[in-house]
């Protein structure tokens, strides 16, 4: 309910910034664009019990050029892990059942039009924080896959940007991400911060980055995967949901997923609900078929406006995840967007998702062992 509430204020509010915005819940958005791929998978299973290889940071296609980055740029690959005794759980004071900050992000303008707009130096600044205060991002797909393999003593952050607008991702003429782009940030805070990982997920529509040609669109998708970033499904048009059909909420997603098959990046295992909104059945978006193409999704996300719940609890629940919109704490934002929410959790460390360095196992204090989940219950490493 809380929620909703946000997500509709939010709304309103770009409404006013931008006439031609879609229906009730109108525009979580701000500069539109779409994108297709072809397919997801069911509920999260718990993976090997092998560490998962790492993404390769080796340069490929770039977004119009296709040419490699020049410079070497900080990789995403993660370390060696470790083997987690109870009392190495202990010392490092894991908790593996505890909240995870899910950060919602739209464009990034040196001058915002809309609430949910972030300045560069704001999307800076709060990275930087995030590094100081021992964060370590994660991808939406790494997080529903229950592959939370970040070192020991640190905490994990979903960093996610709607709409692939084209202030997220774009080279500049030296064939590098462009500055103050997001993907330009969150590579200068990695450069300062060597714990801090860069990725991030891009939910996309049916033009990714504000690109018009497909190879264009192709060179943008490839380079990101490659670097180990995540695109996934956004819909193709960013309807309003709740107002569509069984079957066109299908097309609208079917269409988004061949166009990111196509470029390797599909199927795609998580979805971001444009506004937010759910529609009237549920089910409709978590899997379907159109057209002979089908898609399932492992996780699926929402508008707000509070941290998740670990993957590995009882409580969670991958159709309607939670995430937190990036802003201050004034008006709707004075309790429910990323200023308060990472106080909060500075402040009840205990409630706070801190991993334990080893991908085998999960770590909880005793008193939380009732908590996690029967499907990863033989990996409970309790202290």
């Amino acid at each position: 309910m809380l929620t909703n509430v946000v997500v509709v204020i939010t709304a309103v509010t770009v409404l006013l910034v931008r006439p031609g915005a879609a229906p009730p819940t109108s525009a979580l958005l701000a500069g539109t664009a779409q994108v297709p791929p072809a397919g997801g998978a069911a509920p999260p299973s718990p993976p090997p019990l092998s560490p998962s290889a790492s993404p390769t940071s080796s340069p490929s296609p770039g977004s119009p050029s296709a040419s490699p980055s020049p410079v070497a740029l900080p990789s995403a690959d993660l370390p060696p892990p470790v083997v987690a005794s109870p009392e190495f759980a202990r010392q490092v004071k894991a908790n593996e059942a505890g909240l995870v900050p899910v950060l919602m992000y739209h464009r990034i303008m040196k001058k915002r039009l809309a609430s949910i707009d972030r300045t560069p130096a704001q999307v800076r600044q709060e990275l930087e924080r995030l590094a100081r205060d021992g964060y370590v991002p994660i991808t939406a797909r790494e997080f529903v896959t229950g592959r939370i393999d970040i070192p020991a003593g640190k905490h994990p952050v979903v960093l996610t940007f709607d709409d692939g607008h084209p202030s997220h991702f774009a080279l500049d003429g030296a064939g590098m991400p462009a500055k103050d782009t997001a993907v330009g940030i969150i590579y200068d805070v990695a450069k300062r911060y060597p714990d801090f990982r860069p990725v991030a997920t891009f939910w996309v529509n049916r033009q990714p980055f504000g690109l018009r040609a497909e190879r264009d669109q192709e060179n943008a998708v490839r380079w990101l995967t490659s670097h180990g970033f995540e695109v996934a499904n956004h819909t193709w048009d960013h309807p309003y949901l709740p107002g569509l059909s069984k079957k066109k909420v299908a097309e609208q997603i079917v269409r988004v997923e061949r166009l990111l098959t196509k470029f390797g990046a599909g199927p795609s295992e998580t979805l971001a609900l444009p506004f937010g909104a759910m529609p009237r059945k549920r089910s409709t978006v978590q899997s379907g078929k159109w057209d002979g193409d089908r898609f399932a999704f492992k996780g699926v996300f929402l508008a707000g406006a509070q941290s998740s719940v670990s993957p590995f609890t009882k409580d969670y629940d991958w159709r309607a995840i939670q995430r937190i919109q990036s802003n201050g704490k004034k008006g709707e934002c004075r309790k429910w967007c990323s200023q308060y929410w990472l106080e909060w959790l500075n402040k009840h460390p205990g409630r706070r998702y801190t991993a334990d360095g080893d991908p085998e196992r999960i770590s909880v204090p005793q008193a939380l062992r009732g908590t996690i989940s029967a499907q990863w219950r033989q990996r409970i490493n309790a202290y």
